[in-house]
């Protein structure tokens, strides 16, 4: 009987390939900025004399999982779509790295492992928010993007839900304190999105994507709208500190990053150029975890 002889270093590039195919269809890094959001909420909302550390971990772990599932279900959703563009072509769908099949079956068993992990070590809202929040990305924004505008509105819902889920995960309700740090995460994704979309608006109408307001015009409208919503960042980050949730040092840094992250918006009304839509861009990035760190310190 012949014997195929495979060698170690053959094996370990072959797992070694399958993990870095997971790892990008799960959109590995947009999971952890997720997760690290429910961590931001779950801290916050903690006030029990012994941390919850089983709840913790089982809110990472099931996060996690749940952002990464739905993170490829997106891709599979938009597979056709991707190959139209610069910055997804070389996806593992389009690049056809992973078999649609395999693809559904690893989507799914992520998104039973997370919804379980949530149900079984955590509370039943918890879970239904986790569930909500993947229906709505995967199958209301995700279609609506070739729709219009409209989308951005309807992402901004799951993408604020993280921290909401690990408030509710510490605390089993929903309370002022947890609409506040979702309201401000909400708010925040209107520059957010709108900066992402204006820098890649060239690439996003190769698939028919529609994500700018005012018509989908790079224009002082489409300006305007971003300095506004950014704008309402300067009073919502003052809440956690109004409403005694914490100090006033990150009241005072959430404003500091407020009036730095607005500054961005008025280059843009200014000269509408990609180089200042790239600079509110990376400024989205870098506001809301400084300020939600600054809460985490400031927490009283």
């Amino acid at each position: 009987m012949r014997t195929i002889d495979i060698s170690e270093d053959t094996l370990f590039e072959a797992i070694a390939f399958r993990a870095k195919v997971y790892y990008e269809l799960i959109k590995f890094r947009l999971s952890a900025l997720v997760t690290f959001s429910a961590v931001f909420g779950f801290i916050l909302g903690d006030s029990g004399v012994v941390f919850s550390w089983g709840k913790f971990f089982a809110l990472m772990i099931g996060g996690f999982l749940i952002s990464g599932a739905s993170g490829a279900a997106n891709e599979i959703w938009e597979k056709d779509y991707d190959k139209l563009m610069t910055r997804t072509q070389n996806r593992p769908l389009p690049l056809n790295q992973i078999s649609l099949k395999e693809a559904y079956w690893f989507t799914s068993l992520l998104a039973l492992v997370g919804v379980s992990v949530l149900w079984i070590f955590t509370n039943p809202l918890t879970t239904a928010l986790g569930v909500l929040s993947m229906i709505l990305y995967v199958f209301v924004y995700t279609p609506l993007k070739r729709v219009g505008p409209i989308a951005v509105f309807v992402g901004a819902i799951p993408g604020a839900m993280p921290p909401l889920l690990g408030w509710t995960a510490a605390t089993g309700a929903i309370s002022h304190e947890a609409l506040i740090i979702f309201g401000i995460q909400f708010i925040w994704q209107f520059p957010h999105f709108w900066a992402i979309a204006w820098v890649g608006d060239d690439d996003y109408k190769k698939a028919g994507f529609k994500l700018l307001p005012s018509g989908g015009k790079k224009d002082l409208n489409t300006a305007i709208q971003i300095m506004i919503y950014t704008l309402f960042l300067l009073p919502l980050g003052l809440l956690p500190t109004y409403f005694g949730l914490t100090g006033l040092n990150s009241g005072i840094v959430a404003t500091i990053c407020g009036v730095l992250f607005l500054a961005q918006t008025f280059s843009l009304m200014r000269d509408c150029s990609r180089k200042s839509a790239l600079k509110i861009m990376f400024g989205s990035f870098l506001y809301l975890p400084i300020v939600q760190i600054a809460y985490l310190l400031d927490k009283v």
